[in-house]
């Protein structure tokens, strides 16, 4: 039976892209009841249109609740908020988009993919057999007997069916771009030559650094012009800029030996202790393994410690003190090779009659494969080999003093399981351990102390960004200064979760001076020197850049008027350049042995009359002129039939691969949401 939370699980992330739609229309409805009537702030945009928090924040709740909840750490909210802007791109590009394209979803169609009549990836990922992995049909209609009474079912499965019918309305729209690629003749011609020339000749070259700068002149007038026909080359997402101080909290030198001397008195406490768990239940430094482990991942003075019975430590590892001793031991195998039947934790009266079928020597993994809802059902509940090191309390405890081909019972979870031995290794020594850890810290004083400086720096440099300047150099600090891009979540350069100061720039203005911003350990005080909201940068942010290219232009004009003559040897030695060799290239490979990667060179190659000395040529690390003298064909040549195929194949998979992307990029996307979430 496919029931609700199966389906979450298997469901996953693949429900992100529409989970918005179905809760959007009443949460909107809801607006002014909410308090958002006439302050509903903007998110972000899609496309050129707004999105409002509330329809946001919909987006979000459903994805969060999909992808299991709240994010833990950064990295997770950082998933959590693509697939929510994805899920709205959806939303308000891809299903208009092909709404206005007339690709859509006929009921008929819908009815086939129910059937499995045709196929869909959506169906099949959450109504999959999890023994074969197949589509049943039969767990569609077993869940739907719930959609009939439950509304959460209910609002499950319209999310299905919406999630559905676009991926079936997106495997259309691909394959429309991709049977719209065609491979020309000019391509195979090319393709052909590619696969079957090998070209060997000669070179010369003169590098552009052989001209000194000063003799060639770029003048600002080239610069803008330059820029305004390229423009489009220094397209940039909007930033703000932030010189920041850090105060790093650390430990002090007589921190460190407060924590040194803490520890050994509690490391005596430690070993004395008669009952170590009521110990580590009073104790927040200490604590009891759940698994029983060997010493064979422990240091040789630790190991042999333990091994007798004494407690080791205290020992500095890193920035954290630990001691260790032993709770309690057991004779284990090290390693098992175990199948196993799992079933839901309502089935006890099923496993105890299965238990009984094993028991009388029935075929374990014919039940297995009849009976057990695990993925390794087709395997005949085949887990493979474990350590004992590895099982929970409860596993662990179900095999002390277990032996070869018996079949024990563990309830754990929601499951209840029938495992089976069908090997294990020699009995080895078992530990349960306990550890006693203190972190090496910065102590309260330490902390205010650090917290003062800070608060010191926050009221001196209060006003404007040259204040800021003048308290930073007062105190002898240093400060950074970095751009954080719209959108980005952290500041690159401060290390920790920095997300508060990203939004206090977002809100600051220029000449702001934040209060004490806490990042993880440590204390951050910036102020926001500049705002750049263009959508290009300007010339005088790209002049040097521009620069450089104009440089090496008017060098390579130079440096080609140097080769003169009829021949390569005439030409090098009128540039009083050297004549060398090149072999083996193919126009395909992308590089040039002894040359390098050259593509402009590369193609002047594979194109060049035999004999016949080229032009010079401008490449990107210096001026060549070249001369093929022999063209290789290749033992099997690529016929132009076979290139056809391989070039119109390639034409496919590249518009196929391209389609979704360049739609989500003509969409322009803008994120403010890191204000928000």
């Amino acid at each position: 039976m496919a029931s609700l939370n199966t389906l979450r699980t298997k469901f996953g992330i693949l429900l992100t892209a529409v989970i918005a739609g179905a809760l959007l229309a009443f949460i909107l409805s809801l607006k002014t009841e909410m308090g958002f009537s006439g302050n509903d702030p903007k998110v972000g945009v899609i496309d050129g249109e707004k999105i409002l928090y509330s329809e946001f924040l919909a987006a979000y709740d459903d994805v969060k609740a999909q992808m299991g909840g709240e994010a833990y750490d950064e990295q997770q909210a950082a998933q959590l908020l693509s697939a929510t802007w994805q899920s709205l791109v959806a939303d308000h590009v891809l299903t208009p988009g092909l709404e206005d394209m007339g690709i859509e979803v006929s009921n008929a169609e819908h009815t086939a993919m129910l059937k499995g009549e045709q196929a869909s990836n959506v169906y099949a990922s959450v109504f999959g057999n999890p023994q074969t992995g197949e589509y049943s049909v039969e767990a569609v209609t077993e869940f739907l007997k719930q959609v009939e009474s439950n509304p959460q079912a209910a609002q499950m499965w319209r999310l299905i069916q919406k999630q559905a019918k676009l991926d079936r309305a997106l495997t259309k729209y691909v394959a429309l771009v991709r049977n719209s690629a065609y491979a020309n003749s000019l391509q195979v011609e090319r393709g052909v030559a590619a696969e079957n020339n090998t070209y060997k000749g000669r070179y010369a070259m003169l590098r552009y650094h052989t001209v000194a700068d000063s003799l060639v002149n770029v003048s600002d007038k080239e610069i803008k012009a330059y820029y305004k026909a390229n423009k489009e080359q220094y397209k940039q997402t909007p930033y703000r800029t932030l010189s920041y101080v850090v105060f790093d909290v650390e430990a002090t030198e007589a921190d460190k030996a407060a924590v040194e001397a803490e520890v050994k008195t509690a490391t005596e406490a430690f070993a004395a202790a008669a009952d170590v768990k009521a110990y580590a239940r009073d104790n927040r430094h200490a604590s009891v393994a759940q698994t029983f482990v060997t010493l064979d991942g422990y240091g040789k003075d630790e190991a042999k410690a333990l091994a007798a019975g004494r407690t080791y430590g205290p020992e500095l590892v890193g920035d954290e003190w630990h001691a260790t001793r032993v709770v309690e031991t057991r004779t284990a195998p090290e390693k098992l090779t175990l199948r196993h039947i799992v079933l839901p934790y309502t089935e006890d009266a099923k496993a105890e009659e299965l238990l009984a079928e094993l028991r009388k020597g029935a075929s374990f993994e014919a039940l297995a494969k009849e009976h057990s809802i695990a993925e390794t059902a087709a395997d005949g509940g085949n887990i493979g080999e474990v350590t004992y090191a590895s099982f929970a309390p409860e596993f662990a405890d179900a095999f002390k003093g277990v032996r070869k081909g018996q079949v024990v019972k563990v309830v754990l979870g929601n499951s209840i399981q029938l495992m089976k031995v069908e090997s294990l290794s020699a009995a080895k020594k078992h530990y349960r351990i306990a550890t006693l850890n203190y972190k090496v810290e910065a102590s309260q004083d330490t902390k205010r102390n650090i917290h003062n400086n800070a608060s010191t720096l926050a009221v001196a440099a209060k006003g404007s960004v040259e204040k800021f300047n003048e308290a930073v150099s007062a105190q002898n600090l240093s400060s950074r200064s970095m751009n954080v891009q719209r959108g980005e979540r952290l500041v690159r350069g401060i290390d920790g979760n920095s997300v508060e100061v990203v939004r206090w720039a977002n809100e600051a203005k220029v000449g702001d001076v934040s209060d004490i911003i806490k990042v993880d350990d440590a204390y951050v005080i910036a102020t926001l020197t500049a705002v750049n909201d263009a959508e290009y940068k300007s010339v005088k942010e790209v002049a040097q850049q521009i620069r450089t290219i104009l440089l090496r232009d008017k060098k390579f004009e130079v440096l080609a008027s140097k080769f003169e003559g009829a021949t390569i040897e005439e030409a090098a030695e009128a540039a009083g350049a050297k004549v060398q060799e090149f072999d083996d290239v193919k126009l395909g490979a992308y590089y040039i042995p002894g040359i390098g990667v050259e593509p402009r060179i590369l193609g002047a190659i594979a194109s060049a009359e035999v004999g016949k000395l080229s032009a010079p040529m401008q490449g990107a690390s210096g001026v060549f002129v070249v001369c093929v003298d022999e063209v290789a064909a290749a033992a099997e040549p690529q016929t132009t039939e076979a290139e056809k195929v391989k070039a119109q194949a390639d034409a496919e998979r590249n518009a196929a691969s391209r389609a979704l992307y360049a739609v989500q990029e003509l969409a322009e996307v803008v994120d403010e949401s890191v204000s928000f979430f």
